[in-house]
């Protein structure tokens, strides 16, 4: 009986640190924003010294860091100075798979608030973004430049901390030219190129997306083998590539316009190139996946979706493909295609 209680016990309590998540989320973005992380590479401070450097509350700054150090999130020392933990290393701004820029989106009003119409979403079908601000995501973007800035910073260092994941998982050895698609300030393509010396490539985005990747393309010596193309993918992609990459973009659209994406990428690639989609692709069953809750995000906030391989197959056969392979590479998969 009493093994029983225990496990109840232990449920009832891993429930509730699900229930309270949400505060360690809000917790971490403070110390993100304020880039305390950063303060402490050198050496250990106190939340008064960090307080000052920062232009903040002393006692409120340390109780914020007193319960993240509870939860593993920095170290108080006996002389009431803290210092990194390894959970609190990746917060940091200059190190590989920094997560400071990520932390720092989820705990945005624009991020956090239509997480509250959640419910909304289930019941109606309604996009939760557009419940809580009466206009969709990107159209947000468009008139709230400093959160597409920083969605924008996250979702570069989201890109470079998946790049290598894709290098190791797929063979780019048969590719003369290689088109990025909706491809930012081009991370993914100057590794891809610098690590296959022969590769040509094109960088494709919107004008202003990709007006800030020059310096980027010509800094990573890739001046002669990368052009930059600004433009809007539902209205036409670049010709000349055999093979053409969308890293992170297919699932942030619904089944329509995802298609018109894919029917445009379908003109211009011949009948011998292929199509590398990097996305998550969710298992069946009750498999532990990431995508699974970042599902949920997408529903939440661009009113799209993470597909599993048989809904990716449905989407390909409806735009002019055939799914050919997938290449795991976590935690999202190389979904390689070719014409049909």
């Amino acid at each position: 009986m009493s093994s029983q209680n225990d496990s109840d016990t232990s449920s009832r309590q891993q429930l509730q640190d699900m229930i309270n998540g949400f505060k360690v989320t809000q917790l971490i973005y403070v110390v993100a924003k304020l880039g305390i992380a950063d303060l402490l590479e050198l050496r250990p401070r106190s939340a008064g010294e960090l307080a000052e450097a920062v232009g903040a509350h002393p006692r409120n700054l340390y109780r914020v860091l007193r319960a993240l150090a509870s939860v593993g999130i920095f170290s108080e020392g006996e002389d009431g100075r803290f210092q990194l933990t390894p959970l609190a290393e990746p917060l940091r701004s200059d190190v590989p798979g920094s997560t400071r820029n990520m932390a720092a989106i989820w705990g945005e009003e624009w991020m956090w608030r239509p997480w509250g119409e959640l419910l909304n979403s289930v019941k109606t079908g309604e996009t939760a973004f557009v419940h809580a601000y009466s206009m969709g995501l990107w159209d947000y973007f468009d008139v709230n430049l400093d959160a597409r800035e920083t969605f924008d910073q996250a979702m570069t260092t989201r890109s470079g901390r998946e790049v290598a994941s894709v290098l190791a998982a797929y063979d780019f050895s048969g590719i003369s030219k290689i088109v990025d698609i909706g491809g930012g300030h081009g991370t993914l393509i100057t590794a891809i190129l610098d690590a296959h010396p022969h590769l040509q490539g094109i960088l494709f985005d919107l004008p202003d997306v990709v007006e800030g990747a020059g310096k980027i393309i010509e800094a990573g010596g890739l001046g002669n083998r990368c052009e930059i193309i600004g433009g809007d993918f539902f209205e036409g992609v670049p010709n000349d590539g055999d093979a053409y990459i969308l890293q992170g973009v297919i699932h942030n659209w619904h089944d329509t316009p995802a298609t018109a994406i894919l029917k445009n990428v379908r003109k211009a690639l011949g009948s011998n190139g292929r199509l590398l989609i990097v996305d998550g692709v969710i298992p069946t069953g009750n498999v532990p996946f990431a995508g699974k809750i970042n599902d949920i995000t997408m529903m939440v906030l661009p009113g799209a979706l993470e597909r599993t391989e048989a809904e990716l197959r449905q989407l390909l056969d409806l735009s002019g493909f055939k799914l050919n392979n997938i290449f795991p590479a976590l935690p999202r998969s190389v979904i390689e295609a070719v014409p049909v």
